[in-house]
């Protein structure tokens, strides 16, 4: 059975190894190389310097750690269970099954210990430096100078290709400018991508570019041996307290496989079972056994089990002694972390009369939001260089920046793409409400944060303005026609496109309540009237009768955002010969939600339905016999010009009814 001992470090360091391999190869599926190199790595950084409980793993003042490179995920998976996080040996060898714990990539929520769901390349660092920015500013809240309650690292782990996706640029451009020194990152060196070497597509100095960004920036040249430099390097970076830190690490993909090693074939596809015993023998690993933990690995990482309940022990005991001496800082520490919101916070939001001048819902966003911003104050925004239009800043308070860190603005530059990713990290980090914000034209940039906070269900809020061909002069680019489609068709996501001041204010009641998934804030820059009926609404259940007849209706007419008032004054004229309901359905989500008796009360199937949206008709055939919608690209001129000119008026609105209900009578 056994050949000669080996030193404990690299017996751990390769019983990851091959537990990673083995189960790939049992899954017939998977990326093996990855973790088989940075074994090393993720062995010193857990043992040594990472900060956590395995038997917590949401204790408050744990390290994060976050794979971005998700493929990786058997690293990870491997780690958790060697440390003593809920996840077995059977977990292992469940690898990419169904309702297994060992997803083929790492799923928040779904396995205990993952910080975040990772895959989609640099979405991952992404989301580190919103938990850096996360740690940073509560810092600055809570601790005082005996008392440090909060004082933990991010770290990450990022692939080349997190660092050839855009997002990465963006995101660590951003780290560097707000000086985020309690953020680690370690670059996976390995030159090999699915298509082969990377030098096929990739020969930029990652040193010198990170640099520029305004990053500590250091070398490992032996990953795969060199156990101090690792450890030497991760100290350094702790010490480092004024920039984030990268160490490149260069590795060697799938060390220890003679035939597989350095190729492209074990980066996403098993090794083979003759190659993982050649592995075995060149490792020099004395076990038959398949999935085999030594005993000596065993009693190693119990001692950092051990370990980790400790520390967080001794730190509890630290916080007792902090509620003493500051019993309100400890209770809104614990208001922040409850994710619920404080009683009355509701108290003061304005209300919209029709009797006010027409006002764009941007603005009545704006003035819900600044009337909000000290009720909730964990509520935290930013915009992509776009305060001033999307009506986002919060007056009363500073912007986060590397000298101010307890401002509640951040000014993200146009950086869409860190934006929402930035913006999932602050909220998986845990402690805070976020927000963003732009033009919607824009949220195709956006499409991966926004897919992945549905998918981790994280309350993530998304505002986005200048929702229609109304934007007007800057044209087809810049005006959207299939966004709220493609917004919809996210599962998970809550979509809300409110018709007045009155519908935005329930739209944000919605949206910050909202814990279990992401919502999306749809607003006009053009101004719309404040409508009579809409101050008790219903926005909550997605739609309610806006406006009844006093008859059975002939027809009803359905109206999202702008539209409604269209929808109200068509009415006006249709109702000299016909009997006509107005729908408002701010929100597809919520209204299905709702039970069949109040979906047939607002939508009854014997009556016509005729929808009126400003965007492509996709979907709405589900809720109407007719549409009145853009299926074109929009056009540069006044926006009231462009709307006109494409049937969003009262002539047409009422041409198209008379119509569907002349039809309706045949």
């Amino acid at each position: 059975m056994k050949s000669k001992p080996m030193q404990n470090d690299f017996l751990c360091i390769n019983t990851i190894r091959i537990l990673s391999a083995e189960a790939v190869q049992k899954a017939k599926s998977g990326h093996p190389g990855t973790p088989m190199a940075l074994a090393p790595l993720a062995y010193i950084l857990w043992s040594k310097h990472l900060k956590h409980n395995p038997l917590n793993p949401k204790w408050l003042d744990r390290d994060r750690f976050v794979l971005s490179c998700g493929h990786a995920s058997m690293l990870l998976y491997s780690m958790l269970h060697l440390t003593g996080y809920d996840l077995s040996l059977k977990d292992i060898k469940n690898f990419r099954q169904w309702n297994s714990k060992t997803p083929g990539h790492p799923e928040f929520r779904h396995t205990s210990g993952v910080e975040t769901t990772t895959g989609p390349l640099g979405q991952g660092i992404g989301n580190a430096v919103g938990m850096a920015i996360a740690e940073e500013m509560l810092a600055k809240k809570f601790n005082k100078s005996e008392f440090k309650i909060v004082d933990h690292h991010t770290y990450a782990i990022v692939s080349d290709g997190d660092l050839m996706e855009g997002v990465s640029h963006e995101a660590a451009s951003l780290a560097g400018h707000l000086k985020l020194g309690k953020l680690i990152t370690f670059y996976d060196d390995n030159n090999i991508t699915i298509d082969g070497e990377t030098n096929l597509s990739f020969s930029e100095d990652i040193k010198k570019r990170f640099e520029a960004y305004g990053w500590h920036v250091q070398k490992i040249e032996n990953g795969n041996e060199d156990l101090e430099g690792i450890s030497k390097a991760i100290d350094n970076s702790k010490k480092e307290t004024n920039k984030p830190s990268l160490i490149i690490v260069k590795t060697i993909i799938a060390y220890g496989s003679p035939n597989k090693r350095n190729t492209a074939s074990a980066h996403g596809a098993p090794l083979g079972e003759d190659e993982i015993n050649l592995a075995k023998k060149e490792l020099g690993w004395p076990y038959e056994e398949s999935f085999y933990v030594p005993n000596e690995v065993k009693t190693e990482f119990n001692k950092y089990k051990e370990k980790g309940r400790k520390s967080e022990k001794e730190w509890n005991n630290f916080f007792n002694e902090y509620k003493k001496k500051f019993p309100d800082l400890a209770k809104e520490w614990d208001n922040f972390h409850s994710g619920k919101l404080l009683k009355g916070w509701e108290k003061d939001l304005p209300s919209f009369s029709s009797d006010e001048k027409p006002l764009a819902t941007r603005k009545s966003s704006g003035a819900v939001l600044n009337s909000i911003a000290s009720k909730i104050p964990n509520l935290v925004g930013g915009s992509a260089d776009l305060h001033p239009s999307t009506n986002t800043y919060f007056k009363e308070f500073k912007a986060f920046s590397s000298r101010e860190r307890d401002g509640r603005n951040f000014h993200y530059g146009i950086r869409e793409h860190a934006m929402g990713a930035i913006q999932n990290g602050i909220a998986l980090h845990g402690g805070f409400i976020p927000l963003c914000s732009t033009f919607l034209v824009f949220s195709d940039y956006m499409r991966p944060p926004i897919r992945l906070a549905a998918i981790m269900g994280i309350r993530s809020i998304f505002v986005y303005t200048h929702d229609s061909v109304g934007v007007g002069e800057d044209g087809p680019t810049h005006q959207p026609v299939e966004q709220v489609a493609v917004l919809r068709a996210i599962p998970d996501n809550v979509v809300l496109r409110p018709a007045d001041g009155n519908e935005v204010r329930e739209a944000w009641k919605i949206a910050v309540e909202r814990e279990e998934g992401p919502t999306c804030i749809i607003l006009t820059r053009q101004s719309v009237p404040n409508l009579k009926g809409t101050e008790k609404n219903n926005v909550s259940k997605g739609a309610y009768i806006l406006e009844e007849t006093n008859s059975k209706p002939d027809l009803i007419l359905i109206a999202t955002g702008s539209e409604v008032s269209l929808a109200v004054e068509a009415k006006k004229e249709l109702e000299k010969e016909n009997s006509v309901r107005v729908v408002s359905l701010p929100s597809w989500e919520l209204f299905e939600d709702q039970d069949k008796r109040y979906k047939e009360k607002i939508l009854p199937k014997d009556v016509k339905k005729m929808s009126i949206e400003a965007g492509i008709s996709q979907g709405w055939e589900k809720y109407s016999d007719k549409q009145i919608s853009i299926e074109k690209f929009g056009a540069s001129a006044p926006g009231n010009i462009v709307l006109e000119n494409y049937g969003f008026n009262v002539d047409n609105v009422v041409k198209q009814s008379k119509n569907l209900i002349n039809h309706n009578k045949k």
